[in-house]
């Protein structure tokens, strides 16, 4: 089964075939405060995890979520910047599988859209990975529940 790896220092997420190759790439935003795995850390978590739930079936893009429910909110690119960095269109969670990374999932992190598509590239988030919303859904619909992703530094 292909597995993702996340690449904090490329600032990459890709998509690895049985074979190794990479089938996709896409640019994202780590954690703005670097790695880790301590609660309320703001850090991207390092190690294996696992993609334990999909949330965002067929929302629009730009969907706003605050505790993984849409709000009503469609953020569109023309909105005003908002410095806060906001769970948009996929949200897919994360849960470590590692003794190390084991909190990540009480921690609330994240594969999600953002309203700062400004950002993606640079380390800007609070621990998630942050990609565009038209890359996000790209993503949702080619990841099943359950697939493994490998980050690393």
């Amino acid at each position: 089964m292909p597995h993702l790896r996340v690449s904090i220092s490329a600032q990459r997420l890709d998509i690895i075939s049985d074979d190794g190759s990479v089938s996709r790439s896409f640019p994202i935003s780590t954690a703005k405060k670097g790695t880790g795995s301590e609660p309320n850390s703001n850090k991207t978590p390092l190690g294996w995890h696992r993609i334990c739930q999909k949330i965002g079936d067929n929302a629009e893009s730009g969907t706003h979520f605050v505790g993984r429910k849409p709000t009503g909110r469609i953020w569109k690119s023309t909105d005003p910047v908002e410095e806060k960095n906001l769970v948009l269109t996929r949200i897919l969670w994360l849960d470590g599988d590692e003794d190390h990374n084991r909190t990540s999932k009480d921690r609330y992190i994240y594969i999600h859209g953002t309203n700062r598509e400004d950002l993606i590239g640079q380390p800007a988030s609070a621990g998630c990975i942050c990609l565009r919303n038209t890359d996000v859904i790209e993503l949702y619909d080619l990841t099943p529940i359950n697939t493994r992703i490998e980050i690393i530094a």
